[in-house]
């Protein structure tokens, strides 16, 4: 029996920098800086009531937080995450977070996470940075398999997932715990060579 070889080999994606992207209305997808710009809104994130609902963030000083960005520089080197702050055109400080979590470069994977701070809902950004994510990953970093999973309840994180090409694959029981119990969970996904 032979065996498996791995859908990317190690150093696929850490030996690099991480891109940067340009989005429509003049919005840029970057990695995220030890700046107070980005320390300052990667804080304020875990205070806002919308994110804290769908998410488990953790209490972040404007320190800690500089130490979380530091250690998704060191996570991309290491090839285990991708994450990029969605900054806007008006200036410097992102408003949203948008990556990849749980890359497995060998089994061709990875997870997506994104949040949005108010000033940066409603304008249709975080469907087109997951799409454009999801270009990189798959299209030119060579991934095969990207899952995005959600409460039920979160309507918007799934209208993105839907918008942005994944497809609504069925319903994780009981799958995550939130302040306000377990949530079922949705999973859509997308494969390398989906339209």
């Amino acid at each position: 029996m032979h065996p498996i070889p791995p859908v990317l080999p190690v150093g696929a994606m850490g030996a690099g920098d991480q891109p940067e992207f340009a989005l429509r209305a003049g919005f840029l997808l970057r990695p995220w800086r030890g700046t107070d710009a980005d320390a300052g809104a990667l804080a304020d994130s875990c205070r806002d009531p919308g994110i804290r609902h769908w998410n488990r963030p953790e209490e972040l000083t404007p320190a800690t937080a500089r130490e979380k960005i530091a250690r998704w520089g060191r996570r991309w080197r290491a090839e285990e995450a991708a994450v990029w702050a969605i900054a806007p055109p008006s200036g410097e400080r992102p408003v949203g977070l948008v990556g990849l979590a749980d890359v497995d470069l060998a089994g061709g994977s990875a997870e997506f996470v994104y949040w949005l701070l108010p000033e940066g809902r409603g304008h249709g950004v975080m469907a087109a940075a997951v799409t454009r994510v999801s270009r990189w990953a798959l299209d030119e970093l060579g991934l095969h398999r990207l899952r995005i999973t959600h409460s039920v309840g979160n309507e918007a994180s799934c209208r993105v997932a839907l918008q942005a090409g994944f497809p609504l694959e069925g319903t994780l029981r009981s799958a995550l715990l939130h302040a306000d119990g377990w949530h079922d969970e949705h999973l859509h996904a997308r494969i390398h060579g989906d339209p």
